[in-house]
């Protein structure tokens, strides 16, 4: 059992009395690096400094690409955003994509006691994991019981059926991802101080204390993630392979121009449409309605075998800032709908205030990160 990932579900307090000064939380997403930098000030967190780089150029392609850089690479790139953001501190948070690890819950019989989960979740995992045991590090973590419902209090059925039982959410990330961002770090010659699968690191940023299940979505620009999240634990994860560099990628396709073109377009027109160009916001619609259908699945077999309604959904992640996204989501979904602030948990000047908000769920991740390493 790898303790790689130590503590790897904790952070969701605030900070505390005894926690370091200064951290570093570091996002290398397959279109862009994104780091924040926050200090802790009279008790509280307080932005530092913020900077993003497209890796596109890296790998001589346009801006909002997907990458797959090499590592050198990547380390240059790093290097070069810790530079322009000017951050102070070397020593580093940094997530893994979610696409380098598998999420899922067990569900564990009544009789099986604490000191026995430890040697049962690797053995049970196995059925979930298509790889080789060897080639992945396991972690864990036991779900709080939920509370019967009054409906389910009123039925005897439903009430015996999951009674007693233990659900274990764990998480196995590949070896070799996590071998890769070490040789990142070394090859820049800094530090890690941890390693945090991104869906953890967002979560810590854009929830506050909610008690009903919530939606997380992280629009990304190679996909989707989808996280229904209770008490701030995942219950249930859930990746599309659709995400903002494919709808450029289409209208590129669709309106015959670059993709630097295209990526302009998008981002300033959006869902809203472009009065000269009248199909962009069908193109853009096409990707937005595939994802939302595979949103609307994802809820129905939630609740269908929860038993549970989800009452909100928070937008996150670079996509999330796609024009006309909200209002098109609340036609599609009886759920209230949020784009993530993952800014307003720290102090900032007032100045900043509009341009945090408006870029806030791109940050989503790395801020994640440096709260965890604050605390």
């Amino acid at each position: 059992m790898s303790n790689l990932f130590k503590n790897l579900f904790s952070g969701f307090n605030k900070i505390g009395s005894n926690s370091i000064d200064s951290a570093v939380g570091v996002d290398i997403g397959s279109s862009a690096i994104k780091v924040v930098e926050i200090k802790k000030k009279g008790g509280k967190a307080v932005l530092e400094t913020y900077g993003a780089i497209a890796l596109g150029p890296y790998a001589e392609v346009e801006a909002g690409r997907v990458t797959n850089l090499p590592v050198d690479k990547t380390a240059l790139a790093l290097l070069e955003v810790l530079k322009q953001s000017d951050v102070s501190n070397k020593s580093l948070a940094l997530s893994i994509p979610a696409q380098s690890s598998l999420i899922f819950t067990l569900e564990l019989p009544p009789q099986v006691g604490d000191s026995d989960i430890a040697t049962i979740v690797p053995t049970e995992a196995r059925k979930y994991i298509p790889v080789p045991i060897t080639e992945v590090s396991i972690d864990y973590f036991i779900l709080p019981k939920k509370e019967a419902s009054f409906e389910e209090m009123n039925n005897a059925e439903s009430a015996g059926s999951d009674k007693g039982k233990t659900t274990v959410l764990v998480v196995a990330t590949q070896n070799d991802a996590v071998a890769r961002y070490r040789s990142i770090v070394s090859e820049s010659k800094l530090s890690a101080s941890f390693l945090e699968i991104e869906v953890f690191s967002s979560i810590r940023a854009n929830f506050e204390h909610e008690l009903s299940p919530v939606l997380l979505v992280d629009f990304g620009a190679s996909s989707t993630k989808l996280s229904i999240v209770e008490f701030g634990m995942i219950k249930n994860y859930h990746t599309i392979d659709r995400g903002g560099a494919d709808i450029t990628n289409a209208i590129s396709k669709s309106l015959s121009v670059p993709f630097a073109d295209a990526e302009k377009m998008k981002k300033e027109f959006g869902l809203f449409g472009n009065p000269v160009e009248k199909s962009l916001a069908d193109i853009i619609k096409v990707h937005v309605d595939y994802i939302f259908s595979e949103m609307n699945n994802v809820l129905l077999g939630y609740e269908k075998k929860d038993n549970r309604t989800i009452s909100k959904v928070i937008f996150t992640g670079g996509g999330a800032l796609l024009k006309g996204l909200k209002e098109v989501a609340i036609n599609n979904f009886r759920a209230e709908i949020e784009i993530g602030h993952p800014f307003s948990k720290v102090g900032a000047p007032a100045f900043l205030e509009k341009v945090l908000l408006s870029m806030g769920p791109e940050f989503a991740v790395a801020l994640g990160l440096a709260l965890r390493k604050l605390q």
